[in-house]
């Protein structure tokens, strides 16, 4: 039996709003002990740049052109990590870390390009923590073909046999982007990007409100509108959903101008509605046959997603919550996972998740 190593993961997700930390024990297989999170959040003003910046950030040539603000806020970012970091480390007490894990924040993402880039300073880190950590999950992936995402799916995996799930079993994570690891009868796995999850919706009610609402709560606004099927229809012929998986998406590859000139209530309804039907389109691309969803990610708590996914599936869609675990730390208790297996030289990714040729590794050791 292998040794349960003690690991941290962080996780800066797109909704740009702070560090979701993870502590999780785990020998990098099946068993996996779930020990607590911390949630550190960003000050509004640092979150409102950060969102500013993504915006601007379409290309390669934008990575040069305003490379002095990266940095910048690389700067920032990293020494966040590291107060998340030290306030997780008081919470534990003396429970021993054998590893750390960090995504960082990506700030471009494109696969056409063959890059994927987190903000994080990792030797400034360093400097303060002193201790090792793994980062870079992404570039080894790309570099040997892949799209190097998702990476969560072998999480997925891990805790279907933690939660003496059936197989098949479809899990759907809807963050900024929206994922899905469908795991079929064999335990194989078969994982992509849906399309957006809470990006565009999240962008378009906090350029309407000046920042002052961030998100439609529980899927309030959405479920007292009607959606515009026509504006839906254009989204929807995107080419993205043409493409074959493995797949994804870069949350600049979707923009809001397409509801400009709806009310307020249609264009949330509207934008609710990619997120569904994103999702119903990844459910059937994988020829689904379990008997139920289980969602994770902030967009879990959308009673609008939540309803749709179920009438137009007619599955039920289980909040992973219901099985005693928070759904918003799936991702930072994935990296953490990753990072032990990353430590152990185990696969992260695989041919069936993010397209590349063989099973590799990847992170790098600091």
């Amino acid at each position: 039996m292998s040794k349960l190593l003690t690991s941290v993961g962080l996780m800066s997700g797109t909704s740009c709003d702070g560090i979701d930390a993870s502590l999780i024990e785990s020998d990098g297989e099946n068993k996996i002990n779930l020990i607590t999170n911390h949630y550190f959040p960003y000050e509004k003003n640092f979150k409102i740049e950060l969102i500013d910046l993504k915006k601007l950030i379409n290309n390669t040539l934008d990575l040069k052109k305003f490379k002095k603000d990266i940095d910048q806020l690389e700067n920032r970012i990293t020494l966040y990590h590291h107060e998340c970091i030290e306030e997780l480390k008081l919470k534990i007490k003396t429970k021993k870390i054998d590893i750390i894990g960090i995504h960082g924040h990506t700030i471009y993402h494109s696969k056409k390009e063959k890059i994927s880039l987190q903000l994080l300073n990792a030797k400034l880190l360093k400097e303060k923590i002193k201790k090792n950590f793994i980062y870079n999950f992404r570039n080894n992936d790309i570099a040997a073909g892949g799209e190097g995402a998702p990476l969560v799916p072998i999480f997925h995996k891990a805790l279907r046999h933690k939660l003496s799930l059936d197989l098949p079993a479809i899990f759907v994570n809807i963050g900024g982007i929206s994922n899905i690891t469908y795991i079929d009868i064999n335990e194989n796995l078969i994982s992509f990007d849906c399309g957006p999850g809470n990006s565009l919706l999240d962008q378009y009610i906090q350029t309407q409100s000046g920042f002052n609402k961030l998100f439609d709560q529980d899927g309030e606004i959405a479920c007292k509108h009607k959606y515009n099927e026509v504006i839906l229809e254009t989204y929807l012929n995107n080419k993205f959903y043409q493409l074959d998986y493995p797949k994804s998406l870069d949350v600049n590859d979707f923009d809001i101008s397409g509801v400009r000139g709806l009310k307020t209530g249609e264009a949330v309804a509207t934008l609710s509605e990619l997120t569904v039907r994103s999702i119903i389109r990844a459910v059937d691309d994988v020829k689904n046959q379990s008997k139920k969803i289980i969602l994770c990610g902030g967009g879990r708590k959308n009673k609008y997603f939540l309803n749709r996914i179920e009438n137009l599936l007619k599955l039920p869609a289980i909040d992973i919550n219901q099985f005693n675990i928070d759904g918003d730390y799936i991702e930072s208790s994935a990296f953490a996972y990753l990072a032990i297996r990353s430590f152990q030289g185990k696969p992260i990714t695989f041919p069936e998740t993010t397209g590349v040729s063989k099973p590799l590794t990847g992170g790098y050791l600091f």
